[in-house]
């Protein structure tokens, strides 16, 4: 099982980010873990495509008038950076997860299976004396991507604040 994890115990967390983000009516908020992948991809001299795992749980509330509903989920995601070689300056990133919803609904919105896939792509500035700080901005999508209708989806745009541990 360790050998899945890059050979790390799974307690031996990288990171931990905060998320903050909004769709029509609808708030979220979140918090993750994040285990960073030793892997780098087309490295060159000064860039290269790396990433890490990222579980997280969140809260999605909508606020329509004379009423108020919550839902939780919890997703697993891998995301792809491009990303200087020292880890610190602009990035870009992208990935694709699973997530699974407490209910197949959030107010007027219908979700089809507790069951959907994230994506999100954004971009994004990692800065201090090694690289510790992160601040960046996230599109994220929620959907079943057409298993079972109805299939409404969650789009929203996200603040993400992540500190790295090492």
């Amino acid at each position: 099982m360790l050998a899945v994890w890059g050979a790390q115990p799974l307690y031996a967390v990288d990171g931990m980010a905060i998320e903050s983000g909004q769709d029509h009516r609808t708030d979220m908020w979140r918090v993750s873990a994040q285990w960073q992948w030793s892997q780098r991809w087309l490295q060159g001299e000064r860039w290269h495509v790396g990433g890490f795992w990222s579980l997280g749980l969140a809260q999605w509330e909508q606020n329509v008038p004379g009423e108020r509903t919550r839902l939780r989920e919890i997703g697993l995601t891998p995301t792809f950076r491009l990303q200087a070689n020292n880890l610190r300056g602009v990035y870009l990133e992208a990935g694709i997860g699973a997530h699974l919803l407490e209910a197949t609904s959030l107010g007027n919105k219908r979700f089809g299976t507790a069951f959907q896939f994230g994506d999100h792509f954004g971009f994004g500035y990692r800065f201090g004396a090694s690289g510790e700080f992160d601040i960046g901005y996230r599109y994220q999508h929620l959907s079943n991507a057409g298993i079972k209708l109805p299939n409404s989806g969650l789009d929203s745009n996200q603040v993400r604040l992540l500190y790295w541990f090492r």
